[in-house]
């Protein structure tokens, strides 16, 4: 995939100057016909992008402030900025457009979509997520949502500013994450819980063998020995995937002093809670949940992908004694995202989990 990706690359550096040359050719030999207000240089990168680039998306991806990118339709494109969403005036020419402008996403990635496959996830070269549905799911024509990460890793000090948490907090959990707690980060879509998890593992000793696992690679860390697996999909037979849960398996005879999972969402929870109860302390992951409770309860749930066909008073025990720590995550209505809860898990009484808040009403 990498290599296709590079000879894409190279090819369009290559075709760039070529009919940069020809479009300027006939724009002289047109001249009388173009409007003198129109801007020429901009005139020809718009050209530029609709035939070697992304067309529209070219601006909105060279813009660094966009954390999404969310193509409705050849019509309708917004982005979001700071925490919030804005329709931008951007629109593609046509339908035929748009659908050159997937193709040239899909094309680096190896990956492909359509009427027998129409839902695909890839990851662009700089590291964004791209999501792509097409009718007759998508009503609207085709939807692209291409979630951006910033380049600027950041640290405590920069979610301190932003107002994420108090030196406090993040004093506790970087305590925590250096005596090897088992974390878990729960929060809705979009409420930072990747970001934090970037955090919390910017604490782990440089000295320690670190394995990330995750479906599309984001996380940043700048230790000396990271190893990191990413899942793959399977290929246009419907064979060769490799799940998360697969990587967890192997991640385990990898000799590793944690395990990082960017997200829990399947029957990799069982192996998860396994290893943390068997002596791979101090591993961290996410998954979506509103509050700590529903995050153990969805834990549950996830357990139960597995296949395992376990009673839930031992998948519960298992969850009491491998979970220490949860951090629940959210986005506000302003835009903000903050850390809202930290909760430890005390124990069972019956069949329900003992909660204790440790930081609670942080938002």
């Amino acid at each position: 995939m990498e290599a296709k990706g590079l000879k894409a690359e190279k090819e369009d550096k290559e075709l760039r100057p070529k009919i940069s040359k020809i479009i300027l050719e006939v724009m002289a030999a047109k001249s009388h016909t173009i409007p003198e207000s129109l801007d020429k240089t901009a005139l020809l990168e718009d050209l530029l992008s609709e035939l070697l680039g992304l067309g529209p998306l070219e601006k909105l991806i060279s813009n660094s402030s966009y954390s999404e990118i969310l193509v409705n339709g050849a019509t309708t494109i917004y982005v979001e900025e700071k925490g919030k969403l804005r329709l931008t005036p951007l629109k593609f020419l046509n339908a035929d457009s748009l659908q050159k402008t997937i193709e040239r996403i899909l094309l680096p990635v190896g990956r492909r979509v359509d009427e027998s496959s129409p839902m695909v996830d890839a990851r662009l070269s700089d590291g964004s997520r791209v999501n792509i549905i097409l009718p007759p799911l998508a009503l609207n024509g085709p939807i692209i949502s291409i979630r951006r990460f910033s380049k600027e890793l950041l640290g405590p000090k920069n979610l301190i500013q932003m107002g994420a948490a108090s030196e406090a907090v993040f004093a506790f959990l970087e305590e925590a994450v250096r005596t090897k707690k088992n974390v878990l980060v729960s929060g809705g879509t979009g409420s930072g819980k990747t970001t934090l998890l970037n955090v919390l593992s910017s604490f782990i000793p440089e000295a320690e063998r670190i394995i990330t696992i995750e479906d599309a690679a984001e996380l940043q860390l700048r230790q000396p020995h990271v190893v990191r697996l990413e899942s793959r999909p399977s290929n246009i037979e419907g064979k060769g995937s490799i799940t998360i849960r697969d990587l967890v398996r192997n991640a385990l005879r990898m000799r590793p002093d944690r395990i990082v999972i960017g997200e829990c969402r399947g029957g990799e929870a069982l192996d998860m809670l396994q290893a943390m109860n068997t002596g791979h302390e101090g591993s961290l992951t996410t998954l979506h949940a509103n509050t700590p409770r529903d995050a153990l309860n969805r834990l549950e749930t996830l357990v139960m992908f597995s296949g395992m066909e376990l009673p839930s008073k031992v998948i519960r025990e298992q969850i009491a004694s491998a979970i220490d720590l949860i951090i629940q995550v959210s986005r506000l209505s302003g835009g903000e995202r903050k850390i809202t809860q930290i909760s430890k898990i005390t124990g069972l009484e019956g069949d329900v989990f003992l909660l204790e808040d440790i930081f609670g009403g942080l938002a």
